[in-house]
Parts: C-alpha cells; structure tokens; sequence
C-alpha cells in the first residue's frame, strides 16, 4: 500500500512523546571553545550580520530622503505583515481563511522579511507552541533572553526540535511553490524591489537599496524576534502563567501588534493577539479589513466566555496570593473554649467582651475607641452582641474586621442572643468572600467559622 505523502507526520508519535524523547534521545555535546567553529551555524551568523553591517555603512555614506524613509516604514509594514498576518496568524495557525490573491501577496511579502520559508517557519512556529519552554522548543525561552532572541539562530541546535504537522502547508500549492523558489523571492523583495521603487520614483536608487532594503530588513528581523524574546520576558500574565509568555503593549508596539502573546500562547488559533479595543493590534485590523472586502474569511475567535474563565483564573489566583499574605482573625477550632464563669472571673483582671460566641480582649482598644472607652467599659465581662450589631449603632465592615483580630477564646454553649443575629452577620465582611482550592472546599478548611 502506497503511503500518502500528506499524512501527518504525528499521527503514530507515542502518547509520552515529550518525555519519552527527552529520554531516550542524547543531545549534542555542549559547545565550547574548543568546539564552537564546528557548531555555528554559519548561513544564519552571515544573515544576521552581514546587512546590520552593510546597514551602518550605507546609513554614513547615503543621504536619507523623505521619500525613501516613507518608502521604509511602508517596507517595513508590508514584509512585517507578511509575517505576522501571513507566516504566523494564516499559515502557522490557520486562525483565518484567504482568497488565493490575497495568499501570494502575503507570501511575497513574508518573503521580503528574509526569515525563511513559509514551510519553514510555520514548521518551527508549530513546535514552538506544542513544546512551550521545552529543550523541544526550538526558541526556549528558559534558555534565556539572548537565546529565544538570537542565540538559537547562531548555533547548532543541541536537539531536534519536536515533531509538527505541516501536512496542511504541503497540500498548499502557494506555500510549495514559495518554498521552491523562495531565495530569487526573497531577494527580490527584500533587496531587489525596494531599490527599484525608489530608484524610477525619485532617482534614488541606492538609498531604496540601503534604507528600505537593508536597514529596515534589521528592524524587520529584530522585531519578529522580539516575539520569541521580549514577549516572555517583560508583562503581565493576564490569562495563564503555566509558561512564560506575557502581554506588554512596548511588545506590540515593536512586533506588529505580537505583542499579545500571554492571549495568543492561551488561544493560538484565535486570529486576535489584542482583545479590546485599545489594545495596538495591527495585524487584526488587517486581516478584519480583508473580511470586509471580501478577502478573508471564517475569522477564528475563541468564545468569550472561556476566554473570561482564564482572566478569572489569574484574577482569582492573584487575589489568593494576596489572601494569603494577610492575617487572619482565629476560627473557633483554634481558640479555647471557655465557661461563662471563667470569663466572668478573667473579665476582672482584663477587658473581655462577649460578642457573637467569641471572647474579645479589648485592653489594646479601650482608649481608641471613636465612642469613648466608657462604652466598651461598660460591656466588659458582658454580652455586647445586641448593641455591636446595631442595637446601638451599626458599625463598619472595618469595625467587624478589626473586633474579629481580638478573639481569644469561645464561650462554651454561646448564648440565645446569637440565635437573633444572622449568620452571615456574624462572619467578618473580609471573610464572606474568600479564594479557596478545590481540595480545601472538599475538605471544609477554608472555613473561617466551623
């Protein structure tokens, strides 16, 4: 039986592939000094030199004119969209549909950014999401800044990067056709084009070669590579903190509107980095304005409520944190349980005060209270339940918060004024509502009062 070259090249990978790879698979030898000219990687080190080089010589020996720095910028736009509208959000993550016109121009495009192949890099973008900060990822982040940026490009991998099915890109004659003929492409529209447009516009040539072609394909390059650097390294994580990808709106600026990548790691098949819409996003307003002319199509979004599900998760797992960092006042379990005699016969040799079932030493408190001492004086060795809890005045959520850090013992059976307040009301208000894990609420120990 003929097997078919488009099948999956991970639809027979063993169940514990990740693990079972890291084991049984040696990486290379670490790279040293003795070893470092045999290890580098030498077609990336002359691409990722060479144009910063020719760049600085050519911004000291070239005029800038207004016309070419525009023509820049709009250079720097069209092959970084190439990238992240085409290579990245179409290719590597099928988050939106293209009509065949719109599918070469963006291959043309990402071609003029000089990163490769779309085969290539949605091969590589594809590993990097299935293996997150994993020796399979081809850009660990946990390897480092300069490693995720740069490094990995400089050097041999010491591992093969994990296994991704690019089955779908292979079955895409654009993408097959890109990938055979992708240097006379690249070096058209990276170099080549850029050079002509300013040439036959305003007679100049050479800086169109310099500034839209070299220089700005060193911004281009950096600015994608910032995605696999910056965007785990500085930000907020707003949606999940299993890996280390993170949301900064300095990222976006600098990326295209990548910089999104706590949402985008969360929800990759999702054609938005940015969700509201303040948010520096780009690369969605293109492709939204694509849907509109008719260019684009089946937009992926993921649903809003499990995308408020992640916010809420995060939200909640701060809160637990700062929780934690707190004190809190004693639950019942914890203090001693008292006769009323023996409160009666200690509430002469210290303030103690009865209120809702739980003693209160109140020595700290007589001269702060904003009523007057006389009136808690007058409670001392009592039960003051009825007048705390508003049959003299109602006091403040802070009020019920602070009397409740003051605990030092339960009165043995409570008293039948307990009975006349509501239970809820008789919680501290900071202890109505608390973060609790699953196997703390199965187990009951998140409660403040049992």
């Amino acid at each position: 039986m003929v097997a078919d070259k488009y099948a999956p090249t991970d639809l027979n990978i063993p169940d514990n592939y990740v693990q079972h790879t890291l084991k049984t698979t040696k990486p290379l030898p670490p790279v040293t000094l003795r070893n470092v000219w045999g290890e580098i990687n030498w077609i990336s080190v002359y691409l990722l030199t060479i144009p910063p080089i020719v760049g600085l010589y050519g911004a000291l020996t070239t005029s800038l004119q207004w016309r070419t720095g525009l023509l820049m910028f709009s250079w720097y736009l069209l092959t970084g969209l190439g990238i992240t509208a085409g290579y990245h959000r179409l290719w590597a993550h099928r988050s939106y549909n293209a009509i065949v016109p719109l599918q070469i121009f963006l291959a043309f495009a990402g071609a003029g950014a000089a990163q490769g192949s779309i085969r290539w890099w949605s091969r590589g973008h594809r590993s990097h999401h299935r293996y997150t900060d994993t020796d399979l990822d081809p850009y660990n982040a946990q390897r480092g800044f300069f490693y995720s940026h740069i490094g990995w490009m400089l050097l041999k991998p010491r591992r093969k990067i994990g296994v991704a099915d690019i089955s779908d890109l292979s079955k895409s004659p654009i993408v097959r056709w890109q990938h055979k003929h992708y240097l006379p492409i690249m070096t058209f529209m990276a170099f080549a084009l850029p050079a002509l447009i300013a040439g036959l516009g305003w007679g100049d040539a050479r800086g169109g070669f310099i500034y839209a072609g070299v220089i700005r394909l060193v911004i281009v390059h950096h600015s994608t590579f910032c995605v696999n650097s910056l965007a785990h390294w500085i930000g907020e994580q707003p949606f999940d903190d299993k890996h280390t990808p993170r949301d900064h709106f300095l990222t976006a600026l600098v990326t295209v509107g990548e910089g999104y990548h706590n949402f985008h790691h969360q929800f990759p098949m999702d054609y938005r980095n940015a969700i509201k819409w303040h948010q520096y996003d780009p690369t969605k307003w293109f492709i939204w304005v694509n849907r509109r002319i008719g260019f684009a199509s089946h937009l992926k979004v993921f649903p809003d409520n499990e995308v408020r599900k992640g916010q809420l998760a995060m939200q909640l797992k701060r809160l637990r944190r700062t929780q934690d960092n707190l004190t809190w006042p004693s639950s019942s379990n914890d203090l001693p349980v008292v006769t009323w005699e023996t409160f009666q016969e200690q509430a002469k040799r210290r303030p103690l005060i009865l209120i809702a079932g739980f003693i209160h030493d109140v020595s700290e408190f007589m001269g702060e209270h904003p009523g007057g001492e006389h009136l808690i004086r007058k409670f001392v060795g009592r039960d003051a339940s009825t007048a705390f809890f508003g049959g003299v005045y109602e006091h403040s959520h802070a009020a019920h918060n602070l009397l409740a850090m003051k605990r030092v013992g339960v009165l043995d059976g409570g008293v039948q004024v307990i009975d006349d307040i509501e239970k809820e009301r008789r919680i501290p208000p900071s202890q109505r509502l608390l973060i609790a894990r699953y196997d703390e609420l199965s187990s009951g120990s998140s409660s403040s009062e049992d």
